[in-house]
């Protein structure tokens, strides 16, 4: 396709992907009503693997066996982030959940300095302090306690963190869209042992089409199709841009869980969802989309 109409069609690509991620939280919510947490994990996966791979297929030439150990660190970290992440949501709101993941964003300059060595500049120092406040106000309830599934999505947001980090260590002069199939294969590996040790399949209730068509959309929509949108959108578009539309994923989760789910949102959790959306642009893009170009 013309490099033209690829830079128009970035921006809406990156959108459709905030917008599509941004659903996810409140359909997985109700998936969780009715699958188990590995379960639900290994089928996503799965499907991932499978319809990355089959749209990739051009790209297998270029496979060497060191894909296999690269797939399956970073494959380990991208699971045990949504494995806690989605323990978390059950143990709390999808608004909350899309919110307090986001802090990933924030943390990523932190663990980059611990592993590379490169110290955050005073926006990532300040997008941090800002976050904290956020976390505060969206999680801390009338006395002083945070409930388990606020304290699990924050956990999950520091494997999020680890997983870019990872990404950027092994991705080196690999395709990423071939290792992202291999993460994805590796990460459904983990989800299926985990499943088949601990849980029982509810295949009858998979067949429901109540169930089964919420599961397809995050398997089609919310692994595939949007990791796509991200990667094509984001080779189209400066990083500053692409970062704050992103960014918005976590505005899309609460605007749809309030919506489709009925999920209530104080005054003080507003506040706070502000101060974490602020950080995490802050600590992206260091809000150079904010100062004058010369």
């Amino acid at each position: 396709m013309r490099p033209d109409i690829m830079r128009k069609l970035a921006k809406p690509m990156l959108f459709g992907a905030a917008i599509i991620w941004g659903t996810s939280f409140f359909i997985m919510k109700n998936a969780l009503d009715v699958m188990p947490v590995f379960s639900l994990l290994a089928v996503r996966f799965t499907a991932g693997a499978l319809l990355l791979g089959l749209i990739c297929w051009n790209r297998w030439k270029d496979f060497t066996p060191d894909y296999l150990w690269r797939g399956a660190i970073i494959g380990a970290f991208l699971f045990l982030a949504y494995l806690i992440q989605t323990f978390g949501l059950e143990r709390t709101t999808p608004s909350k959940n899309a919110f307090l993941t986001a802090v990933y964003c924030v943390m990523v300059p932190f663990f980059y300095w611990a592993v590379m060595g490169k110290r955050p500049d005073r926006y990532n120092i300040g997008a941090a302090l800002l976050c904290v406040t956020g976390v505060g106000l969206v999680s801390l309830n009338g006395d002083l306690s945070v409930n388990m599934g606020d304290i699990l999505t924050l956990i999950a947001a520091c494997f999020y963190a680890a997983h870019i980090i990872a990404v950027e260590k092994t991705s080196q002069g690999k395709d990423i869209y071939l290792l992202t199939v291999f993460q994805f294969a590796f990460a459904a590996v983990y989800a299926w042992i985990g499943s088949i040790a601990l849980e029982t399949m509810p295949l009858r209730e998979i067949a429901d089409p109540a169930v089964f068509l919420p599961l397809a959309y995050l398997c089609v929509m919310a692994t595939t199709a949007a990791l796509l949108f991200q990667n094509v959108g984001q080779i189209w578009s400066d990083p500053a841009s692409a970062s704050v539309i992103l960014s918005l994923e976590s505005v899309f989760g609460v605007l749809f869980s309030v919506i489709c789910y009925g999920d209530r949102v104080t005054g003080l959790m507003a506040l706070g969802f502000v101060c974490i959306f602020v950080a995490v642009v802050c600590s992206e893009t260091k809000f150079s989309f904010l100062r004058k170009r010369i």
